[in-house]
C-alpha cells in the first residue's frame, strides 16, 4: 500500500504524523523498494551453493533510496543531518516530542509507518486524524502480511522488544455498519474523538481480528508460546502507539454487541482500513 504514496522519481516530503513538522523536505525518491522478510539472511545457504555472498552486508538504503518493511521505512539521512547521530538512538519530533523512528547506522534512520506521512512536494500536510490513522496503517500492514506469508497470528510489540497485544486474523474484507454515537465515550477518551464526529450511520471496509492485551502481566504464558512459534509474525512499533492500538482495540470491542465481544477466551474488534 505504501508504494502507492511513495512513487520513484518524485520528490517526496515526510511529516510528523502528529503535529505535521516536517522531518525530511523535497526529497527525490529515485528507488522504492521492498525488504525481504526480517530471516531472509538465515536462508541464503539454502539459495547459495557457494559462500555467503551476503554475509556481514546490511541492507542500508543510498542518499535516494527508500526500502520498505512490514511496521517501517529505511531513508538514508546523510544529506539533511548536520552531524552523524549515533546508531541505536532514538528519532524524536522536535515540536511534539513523539518518538518517530530510530537510527539503524551513522546515515541509515528507521521512521514507523504509523509516526510519518509521506506526501508529494506540490501536495500539503494532510490533517488525519490520529486514532483514524494509527488503525488503517495496522489494518492494511495486516492484510497484506498475511496474505504475502499465509500468516494470521501477530505479536505487536514495542521497539523495546516488550509485547503488548497479540492479534489473530479472521477476515480481512468484513464490513462494518455503525449507527450514530453519542459524544460521551470522547470525553473520557479524548484519543478517540474522531470516531464521534460523524452525525449520522456510516460504513467502512475493517479487519475482523481476535486480541489479547499483554500489559501488567496479562497472558504472559500465551505470549511467550507465540513467541516461539515461527508461524507467528512480529510487528514492531514505539510503544507509545502499542498502548493506542490498544486503546483503539478496546474501544472498538466495546462498541459492539455484549454477545460478539468475546470468542474462544480472546476479544473481538474490527480495525478500519
Amino acid at each position: 500500500m505504501f508504494n502507492q504514496s511513495l512513487q520513484a522519481q518524485e520528490c517526496c516530503t515526510f511529516y510528523c504524523q502528529s503535529c505535521g513538522e516536517v522531518m525530511i523536505k523535497d526529497r527525490k525518491l529515485l528507488r522504492v523498494l521492498p525488504l525481504p522478510s526480517e530471516n531472509w539472511n538465515a536462508l541464503v545457504e539454502e539459495w547459495c551453493c557457494h559462500p555467503d555472498p551476503f554475509a556481514n552486508k546490511p541492507l542500508h538504503p543510498r542518499e535516494n533510496d527508500c526500502f520498505l518493511g512490514d511496521s517501517f521505512f529505511l531513508v538514508n539521512l546523510r544529506s539533511d543531518l548536520e552531524q552523524e547521530p549515533k546508531a541505536n538512538t532514538k528519532v524524536i519530533c522536535k515540536r511534539c516530542k513523539v518518538m518517530l523512528g530510530e537510527t539503524v547506522s551513522s546515515e541509515t534512520t528507521k521512521f514507523y509507518m504509523t509516526e510519518v506521512i509521506i506526501q508529494p512536494s506540490e501536495g500539503s500536510f494532510p490533517n488525519i486524524p490520529r486514532s483514524q490513522f494509527v488503525q488503517s496503517v495496522i489494518a492494511q500492514c495486516l492484510v497484506e502480511i498475511s496474505s504475502a506469508k499465509s500468516t494470521f497470528r501477530f505479536t505487536i510489540q514495542g521497539q523495546d522488544g516488550k509485547v503488548y497485544i497479540l492479534l489473530w486474523v479472521l477476515n480481512s474484507d468484513s464490513l462494518v455498519i455503525e449507527p450514530m454515537r453519542s459524544s460521551g465515550c470522547s470525553s473520557k477518551f479524548p484519543l478517540l474523538e474522531d470516531f464521534s464526529e460523524a452525525g449520522s450511520s456510516s460504513a467502512w471496509n475493517a479487519v475482523k481480528v481476535l486480541y489479547q492485551p499483554c500489559i501488567k502481566g496479562r497472558n504472559k504464558e500465551l505470549a511467550s508460546s507465540w513467541e516461539g512459534d515461527i508461524s507467528v509474525h512480529p510487528l514492531t512499533l514505539p510503544s507509545a502507539t502499542c498502548l493506542e492500538l490498544l486503546l483503539i482495540l478496546s474501544r472498538n470491542n466495546v462498541s459492539l454487541p455484549l454477545s460478539l465481544r468475546q470468542m474462544n477466551s480472546f476479544q473481538v474488534a474490527f480495525l478500519k482500513m
